[in-house]
This record gives structure tokens, sequence and C-alpha cells, in this order.
């Protein structure tokens, strides 16, 4: 749970005022969502740049000889393999 949740008791009423007894102190609230959309502007970031490179390396692999695509392709599907392998030997399967 977040810091800024608090427990009503239960013979306390509900209250959307900020007076001392609902658990919220001025300010505190502001402050958790400009937090959470620095965090939010972070992840949009990591999204769009993660979209660029995939799509950069998708035209560089589309341009590649047909000869190095057969080499890559079989490049990744030994290790795919390999990874297939160690998990399945880590879980005993």
């Amino acid at each position: 749970m977040s810091e800024s949740f608090r427990t009503t008791p239960h013979d306390q009423a509900w209250s959307s005022s900020s007076s001392p007894g609902n658990g919220y102190q001025s300010g505190e609230r502001g402050s958790h969502s400009n937090e959470d959309a620095g965090e939010a502007g972070k992840i949009v970031l990591v999204g769009v740049l993660g979209g660029l490179l995939s799509a950069a390396g998708y035209v560089i692999y589309r341009r590649l000889p047909e000869e190095q695509k057969q080499r890559l392709q079989s490049q990744v599907r030994l290790i795919v393999q390999q990874r297939i392998t160690e998990i399945r030997q880590n879980f005993n399967i």
C-alpha cells in the first residue's frame, strides 16, 4: 500500500474535508500525483524509444542479403533452443 493511504476507524465516518483526522495532510496528495506523472512520462519515453529502435532494426534486416538473413535466423534459433534447454533443466521438466 502507498504511504498516503490511511484506514478510517469503524466509528469514524468518511469525510471529504482536509481535517486533521482524515489521514491527509495539505499538499501530500499533490506531490504523489506529480511523481506519478513523471514516472508515466518516463515509461512513455522508454516505449517510444523501444519502438523506434525495433523499427530501425526491421528496416536494416529487410535490406540484408538473403544469405545473412538465413544466418541470423539460424543463430536466433540456436540461442532460443539453448535457452529452452536451460529453463527445462532449471525446472526439471
